[in-house]
This record gives C-alpha cells, structure tokens and sequence, in this order.
C-alpha cells in the first residue's frame, strides 16, 4: 500500500483530458480543497487541517494542460489510447498506447505516491486508474452523464467510491455509488453572486450567449455564421467558437482596461470569443437572456446553476443526445436535432423563446432544480472519509 510519509500532507492525483468534459469537475473539486486549506491557513483554528499537494496526469497535446496552466498543478504527460465501440483500424494501435500508458502510470504513481486518484471520466484516466489500484491507492470516480461512458465502465470496479450527477445514475454502479450532483468552478459561484444585478442591456436588444462546450463546436458556429445576419436584427449575440474554430472574419478582443466581458459593448450586435476565462463567462451567463449549447454535464451544469432558458444542440449519435432527452424530458430546455436544423429553424427557434417571457420563465424554474445542489462540498465530504 503506498505511503506519503507526511501525514500532515495529502496528496491528490487528479486525471483526465482530450476534451474540456472531464476536467471542469476535477479543476471545481481542486477549487474546493484549495479554498478551504487558504481558509484553515489564514484562521489557524484547526491545525489539524491537511494541507493538499495535487498532481495532474493527461494527455500530452489535449486542452487540459492549458486549462490547468494557471493553477500551478504539476503535469504528468502519458500515452493515450481510446477503446472504440465502432471498427477503426487504430483499434488494432490503440492497445499498445494503452499498455504504454498503463507501465507510465505505474512508475509516476509509485514515485509520487498518491493518498487518493480522481477522474471524471476519459480514456487517459484508465490506465492511471487500473495503476493506482495495483499500488493500493484510493480512487474516487465522477460519473457526470446520464449514460454511463465507457471509460467510466472500465475504471469502476476499481474505485473505492463513485459519485454521480443524477440519482438515475446510481443504479449503473450499485452500492459504492453516492448521489452528489456536478460540481461546478467556485470562480463561477462567486462571480453569479457579484453580477446577480449588474446586466448590462444595448439599444434595447436582449442577448443571446452561444457557446459549443470546452473546445467549441464547428457544426454550431457554421450554424451561426449563416444566420448571423437575421439573428442581429432582433438580438445580440454573445458567441464562444472554441479555439482555433472562429469563422467570422473579424474577433472583437475584450480591452485590457475593462473589468469583467463587456457585453454593451458590441459592434454590429455580434461580439466572438474564442475563449472565456471563468470571470468572463460568468459575465457573459449574467448577460445572457437565452444560451445556445452544446450538451456536456460540464457546461449543462453551469446552465443549472445560472437557471438559464436553454437551446440545446447535442452532438449526434453521442451520450449528449441521452443528456439532452432527461433535460427535455423534465421540460427544462428546449432541445433541436442538429441533423436537420436549418438556419431558419434556428432562427425562428430563438425567436419565438425570446419572446416568450412564460416559457423562459418556466425553463428557468426547472432547470434550476434539475441537477442536486451542494456537489462541491458533497464530493470534498467524502475525500474526507476517504482520508
């Protein structure tokens, strides 16, 4: 059984990346921990209280080393492989980058010597996973979808505990599963308190926040492009591309001198981002009558938290479409098939829900109540037993 030596320090060993999906609940459970071991520090009423040492393991040219670049965690690179469902031909590669992975994750975890592994998911977290429980170290596993992903699946039999976003889920993984919601970036928590009265209207036009998830959506912003000049007539639009997808000739940047995105401040009706630290976008949510999304738990949660009038586009023929359904099921967003939305549907579909205050007001309502509030502080509750 691994053995830090330092019983005062507890070291944490998140994993996962490729996309923005899987680290978003990591970077808000990383958030907690800090927070509240800054808090312990500056009261000094409990010296019992751990200080934490985080290690980050992903992928070497996923976004989750840029997404982590500013909180000083330590970056472990490995090899990733993906088992697909589906015939590929680098199903028959894949195995070997996987094995690759795994005798990586072997050597980091017995060098660093974790107290407790965390992933939410993504095929880079399997073979850190399968090594941790080799080496007797705890694994705390976040499952964010209604549906149970693969990778996921995988990793469980491993884990000491898994955790859900909805109630549903606990059914998938039987009795070490708790029910805790998806956490959510204590940056956005605090930054909805400090905008809750601070929206900012321009010439009487409400706003529409379009965004694609954690690396954008090419089909979405196409969608956008060609219905950009119809859409500007009758609102602005606030719209996230993802990096390196922006399809509007021209990026308006945020001034260095504003504080906060400033949304009053648009040309055209139209303003891109390809990018919104977590400050901007929880301006951007504030400034936001309806959102246009994509699908993922991250930002759906987000959309919760905020109780924002959704549009929801889920990717096709992915676990987006199950999250989409249970959200359209309890009348909590509306819900369009990207396979033959044309942009006068979109359109129109904007339309109709800005002008209609009672069906905002009651998407509102219940996507407010359709994720379990507290997930932040549930999860960190149960490192502690962990510990």
């Amino acid at each position: 059984m691994i053995t830090n030596g330092k019983k005062n320090i507890k070291k944490i060993l998140l994993t996962g990346g490729c996309t923005g999906g899987s680290v978003m609940p990591l970077l808000a459970i990383f958030d907690e921990l800090t927070k509240e071991q800054l808090g312990h520090r500056m009261s000094r009423l409990d010296i019992r209280c751990p200080s934490y040492k985080f290690l980050w393991i992903g992928t070497k040219n996923g976004v989750e080393r840029e997404m982590i670049g500013k909180e000083k965690i330590e970056f472990k690179p490995i090899v990733s492989g993906k088992f697909r469902r589906y015939f590929s031909w680098k199903n028959f590669i894949d195995p070997f980058y996987v094995l690759t992975g795994f005798i990586q994750s072997l050597f980091i975890i017995n060098k660093w010597k974790p107290d407790l592994v965390i992933s939410a998911g993504s095929f880079v977290s399997v073979p850190v996973v399968w090594a941790a429980w080799i080496w007797r170290a705890s694994v705390l596993i976040h499952q964010q979808d209604i549906r149970p992903g693969l990778a996921n699946k995988l990793m469980a039999p491993f884990a000491k505990i898994i955790t859900t976003t909805f109630a549903e889920s606990v059914k998938d993984y039987g009795p070490k599963t708790v029910w805790t919601g998806n956490p959510i970036r204590q940056n956005l928590i605090t930054r909805k308190q400090e905008n809750k009265k601070t929206r900012k209207q321009s010439n009487g036009l409400l706003a529409v926040l379009i965004i694609g998830g954690g690396t954008g959506a090419g089909a979405i912003n196409k969608l956008v492009e060609r219905s950009l000049d119809e859409l500007t007539k009758f609102c602005r639009i606030i719209h996230v591309t993802g990096k390196n997808k922006n399809n509007k000739p021209v990026i308006l940047k945020r001034s260095e001198e504003s504080r906060g995105l400033e949304v009053n401040n648009i040309v055209n009706n139209y303003n891109s981002f390809e990018f919104l630290n977590t400050q901007d976008l929880a301006a951007a949510y504030a400034a936001a009558d309806v959102v246009v999304s994509r699908c993922g738990m991250g930002v759906l949660s987000e959309l919760a938290y905020f109780k924002k009038p959704s549009i929801l586009i889920p990717i096709p023929n992915s676990h987006q479409e199950d999250n989409a359904a249970y959200f359209y099921h309890k009348n909590a967003a509306v819900v369009l098939d990207q396979n033959e939305l044309t942009p006068p549907v979109f359109i129109k579909k904007i339309k109709e829900l800005l002008a209609d205050k009672e069906k905002q007001k009651e998407l509102s309502e219940n996507i407010g109540r359709i994720i379990k509030r507290g997930a932040n502080k549930n999860i960190i509750k149960i490192i502690k037993e962990i510990f």
